[in-house]
C-alpha cells in the first residue's frame, strides 16, 4: 500500500513539473513572438508603459497644477521653467498634456472595461442558450446598431453629463455591439466541441460550461478586442471633448485641449500639436500592440513566425 501511494505521488509530482514547464514555455513563446515583430513593436510597448508611468505619477513629475494660471505668460514659448511653454490662458503645457494622458487612460481602460464584462456575459449567454433569450439579446444589438455609435454616443453624453464616470459608461455602451456579436459568433463554435459535450455528460451546469470551457477559449480574441477598443475609445472621448460636449475646460482633457489651441495655431501651433501628437502616438501604440497580441495569442499564427 505505502509503494502505491509513492508511486502516485510521484506520478503527480511528474505531471505538475511537466504543467509548470509548459506554462513557462508558453510564456516564453508568448513573449518571442509578441516581441519578435521588429523595432516597431519593442518601441510601442516601450511607449506604452511610458504613458502608463505618466498616466499613474502625473503629479509627482511636475511642480505645477493644470488648473494654475499666469495670464501674464499666455503663449509664452518654451523655456527652462515651462518646457513646452503655456497655453492661451497661462497654464503650463507639459502638465496638462501629462494630466491629459491619465484621463485618455480612465476613460478608454473604464469604457472598455466596462463593454469587456457585459459584452462578455450577453454574449456567453446568447450564444449558449439559444431561443428566446438569445432572439432577444441579439435583435437588441441589431437595434442599437442601427442608431451610428457616434449620434447615440453625443445624445447619451448630452443628457447624462461629462463626467468621466458617465462618458466612460456611455463609450461602453456604445462599444458593447462589438463584443456581444464576436463571443456570440465564438460561442456558437466552440459549444458544437467534444470538450462541451463531456462537460454535459458529467453534469456540470451552464454556468460552469460557459465560466470554465468556452470563456477560457474565447479569451485571447477578447484581449486582442479589447487593446483596440482602448484605442478607440481614447478617440471618442477626444472627439467628444474637442465638440465641447463630453469632458469640458478646464479639466485638462487632450480633446479639450486641441480645440483650444486651434484658435491660436497659425501663430502659436504647440497648444494644439502637442496634445495632438500625444493622441496619435497613443491610439498608434495600442493598435499595433493589439496586432502583437493578436500574433502571440493566435495558436495558428504562432507556427508562422
Amino acid at each position: 500500500m505505502s509503494e502505491i501511494t509513492e508511486k502516485d505521488l510521484t506520478l503527480d509530482e511528474m505531471i505538475a513539473q511537466q504543467e509548470k514547464e509548459r506554462r513557462r514555455a508558453s510564456r516564453k513563446q508568448f513573449w518571442r513572438v509578441f516581441l519578435g515583430r521588429g523595432f516597431l513593436s519593442k518601441a510601442c510597448f516601450a511607449f506604452l508603459i511610458l504613458f502608463a508611468f505618466v498616466a499613474i505619477f502625473g503629479p509627482l513629475l511636475t511642480p505645477y497644477s493644470p488648473y494654475e494660471q499666469s495670464l501674464t505668460e499666455a503663449l509664452a514659448g518654451p523655456s527652462l521653467a515651462h518646457p513646452l511653454g503655456m497655453d492661451s490662458l497661462g497654464r503650463d503645457l507639459l502638465t496638462r498634456t501629462i494630466y491629459g494622458a491619465r484621463i485618455s487612460f480612465c476613460t478608454g481602460l473604464l469604457s472598455s472595461m466596462f463593454a469587456l464584462v457585459v459584452g462578455s456575459v450577453l454574449g456567453l449567454i446568447a450564444g449558449y442558450s439559444g431561443g428566446f433569450v438569445s432572439g432577444l439579446i441579439m435583435r437588441a444589438v441589431d437595434a442599437q446598431l442601427s442608431i451610428p455609435g457616434l449620434i447615440l454616443t453625443m445624445c447619451l453624453v448630452a443628457i447624462f453629463g461629462g463626467s468621466i464616470l458617465s462618458v466612460s459608461v456611455i463609450i461602453g455602451i456604445s462599444a458593447l455591439p462589438s463584443y456581444v456579436r464576436m463571443l456570440y459568433g465564438q460561442v456558437l463554435s466552440l459549444r458544437e466541441n467534444d470538450y462541451v459535450a463531456a462537460a454535459n455528460l458529467i453534469g456540470q451546469n451552464k454556468f460552469e460550461i460557459m465560466l470554465k470551457h468556452l470563456l477560457p477559449n474565447a479569451f485571447p480574441t477578447l484581449i486582442v478586442m479589447f487593446t483596440g477598443s482602448v484605442g478607440a475609445a481614447v478617440m471618442i472621448e477626444s472627439g467628444l471633448a474637442y465638440l465641447g460636449i463630453g469632458i469640458t475646460a478646464p479639466t485638462p482633457a487632450w480633446g479639450t485641449m486641441i480645440s483650444e489651441g486651434y484658435t491660436v495655431l497659425m501663430f502659436k501651433p504647440l497648444p494644439a500639436i502637442v496634445p495632438g501628437v500625444a493622441l496619435m502616438l497613443l491610439i498608434i501604440t495600442l493598435n499595433i500592440i493589439g496586432d502583437g497580441l493578436r500574433d502571440a495569442l493566435d495558436p495558428r499564427l504562432r507556427g508562422k513566425l
